[in-house]
């Protein structure tokens, strides 16, 4: 399975991202760390299908420096929550989230979710996206890296549901909204919030 970093994943490796960031290794080491990974030892690794037949999920202890991104909200964090609305890039149409903004330092994550597109989908969102002509060279592309303190998928956020429902030109990948999933959701990301 040959794996890159696509240019949305490449967010995860600045400093400003709000989102899962991996600041001590480049991109290049990143990618030939998970190459080696999924190479020699892809069965000590957890693969399992994301939310479309075009995205898996790689979940993998965390060899970086990467921090949790979620959290559940408590008494003691609900003064940190804060919440508005932001695009992931300039193109997308800004939705309503929320999040935590936590006075002190967050805990290294035990773990990576890496999520995984096709090399046909990579191609397909940015080319209808209008952006310039991508042939991807990778079987499959990072587009996400979420750092989280166990080894279980968490439900995605109600927001990107929508994002994604909305269609490719609006910066989602196009799979219809599915109403359980949704509510599931929901459920979860009611009592957890994202950590920036």
């Amino acid at each position: 399975m040959d794996i890159k970093i696509t240019q949305f994943g490449k967010r995860h490796f600045d400093k400003d991202f709000g989102g899962t960031k991996i600041l001590d290794l480049t991109i290049d080491e990143f990618e030939r760390i998970i190459q080696l990974e999924t190479s020699y030892e892809f069965n000590k690794h957890k693969v399992i299908p994301g939310y479309a037949p075009f995205c898996k999920l790689l979940i993998m202890e965390n060899f970086t420096d990467a921090k949790i991104g979620s959290m559940p909200i408590t008494l003691e964090n609900y003064q940190y929550l804060r919440s508005g609305y932001s695009a992931r890039k300039e193109s997308e149409l800004p939705v309503f989230s929320r999040w935590f903004e936590l006075p002190i330092e967050k805990p290294i994550a035990s773990h990576l979710i890496i999520v995984l597109y096709s090399k046909e989908q990579i191609e397909k969102e940015a080319n209808e996206n209008k952006e310039l002509k991508v042939n991807f060279n990778a079987d499959w592309g990072i587009v996400a890296i979420l750092g989280q303190s166990h080894g279980n998928e968490e439900p995605m956020k109600p927001e990107t549901m929508l994002r994604n429902a909305l269609g490719i030109k609006e910066g989602g990948s196009g799979v219809p909204l599915d109403r359980d999933k949704y509510l599931e959701s929901v459920s979860f990301w009611s009592n957890n919030a994202t950590v920036k």
